[in-house]
């Protein structure tokens, strides 16, 4: 079988995420028998055990388990674990067609598709279908269809994520508000960073293979995607412009070293009051509004993904889903955690609270919004019914591919001639999707 090295790359959450790693179990309920519970596994005492990331969300659903446990009869086992420790985790006991893990917490467009090759998620199509009250449709169409593989629902989103630009009210306040048109974002940058001295027009991720998710939405605006028809669509003429549109704003306009930044290096660029705009995820912005952290939380706007010449085309994707493990013999018991923890009733709780799901009921209650900032959560909601659902190709070696498909970004970052190195590395992803699609066959 094919693995990958990129099983679970690493991503910040700003404060949506909490450095440590730590396991939690519950305390031990009465031996009353467990309902709906698989065979091969009997008894109360047997716990329902879920892996997840270190997440706001799992730190939110564990403070509830109590609830949960009452629900099924049955104590549960929540650990939280880095990407690292997760991605490790999820290699040996998947590998080993290991049943100690019940629930997992994945990435959708990260690593399912390599899952589902090694026959790691069980199919839940039946389950979220057959299911009236957890009401499937109800999910936001680009996070639902995210979690089908070949033609199976493999994984539930619990978590939302889209790009947002991120703007000083102060700065473009002569300019007519926030750019809408992408040409406008440009123009607005190229002038705010000529107008001020030591300010940066635009801060963005230009690390070769990390800054490929968020250039994706500039490459959809322009027409494009990575695979078209089945075939590398990153040499066509709408890549070439989307590249060249990114790498130049950042090589215009953006700090030194751009090439080496990540979410980590370039949004404390924009939180320190450096950078005139800034594009990325929704769900860091409360790291913006945090005085610890930002010296200009009382000035920063936040408005939907600029229009391209395709129009505005942002991703909308599930950051986090939940899936079961095939070998898994609480099957029925997981499957009971999923609907409580992905139903409505706790997915409007928690959007709520401030943590973006992916129900458009949810999304449709004014009440779940207030949380957010205002225009925040107008921008949001525009570029969730915008959005498409993959950030980055939909490969088995997501890992590899990135790395390809982001050797054009540095070229033009770098202000290299953009063309040549595009053309290089749409033969080396032609290449790449024929091994890819040869494994997957396998």
């Amino acid at each position: 079988m094919s693995t990958s090295s990129h099983l679970l790359s690493r991503r910040a959450f700003g404060r949506l995420t909490a450095g440590a790693a730590a396991a939690v179990g519950t305390g031990a309920l009465g031996a009353c028998s467990a309902p709906g519970g698989s065979p091969g596994r009997t008894g109360a005492d047997t716990p329902l055990r879920i892996m997840a990331i270190n997440h706001v969300w799992s730190q939110a659903i564990r403070s509830r388990l109590e609830e949960f446990e009452e629900r099924i009869g049955r104590r549960v086992s929540m650990t939280l674990l880095t990407a690292d420790q997760l991605a490790s985790s999820y290699n040996v006991k998947l590998n080993a067609s290991g049943t100690d893990v019940d629930v997992m917490m994945v990435r959708a467009l990260q690593e399912q598709l390599l899952f589902a090759h090694n026959g790691w998620l069980a199919d839940l199509s039946d389950r979220v279908k057959g299911d009236r009250r957890f009401d499937w449709a109800d999910f936001q169409k680009a996070p639902r269809d995210a979690s089908v593989t070949d033609g199976r629902v493999l994984s539930v989103p619990v978590v939302t994520e889209r790009p947002v630009l991120y703007y000083r009210k102060d700065l473009v306040a002569d300019l007519g508000g926030p750019p809408r048109t992408l040409d406008a974002l440009r123009d607005a940058a190229e002038e705010l960073h000529g107008r001020h001295k030591g300010l940066y027009g635009f801060v963005g991720r230009g690390q070769r293979s990390g800054a490929v998710s968020q250039w994706s939405s500039f490459l959809y605006s322009y027409g494009g995607d990575f695979v078209v028809n089945g075939r590398s669509g990153i040499g066509s003429p709408e890549a070439l412009a989307a590249y060249q549109y990114y790498g130049g704003l950042l090589e215009r306009t953006g700090p030194p070293g751009a090439t080496n930044m990540s979410l980590e290096q370039a949004m404390p660029v924009f939180a320190q009051g450096k950078a005139a705009f800034y594009v990325d995820a929704d769900a860091v912005y409360s790291s913006f509004l945090d005085p610890k952290v930002s010296t200009v939380q009382k000035k920063i706007g936040f408005a939907p993904f600029p229009a391209g010449p395709a129009g505005a085309k942002p991703h909308n994707i599930p950051s986090w889903s939940l899936g079961i493990n095939t070998f898994s013999r609480l099957r029925d018991d997981a499957w009971e955690f999923i609907r409580w923890a992905a139903g409505p009733r706790m997915s409007t709780t928690l959007q709520s609270a401030g943590i973006p799901g992916a129900r458009t009921s949810v999304w449709a209650d004014p009440e779940t919004l207030k949380s957010f900032p205002q225009d925040l959560a107008r921008a949001m909601r525009i570029n969730a019914e915008r959005g498409l659902g993959h950030d980055r190709p939909q490969v088995l070696q997501v890992g590899r591919a990135r790395d390809i498909v982001g050797r054009p970004l540095v070229a033009g970052i770098l202000g290299e001639r953009v063309g040549p190195v595009a053309r290089d590395a749409d033969a080396e992803f032609a290449e790449f999707l024929v091994r890819d699609n040869r494994h997957k066959e396998s």
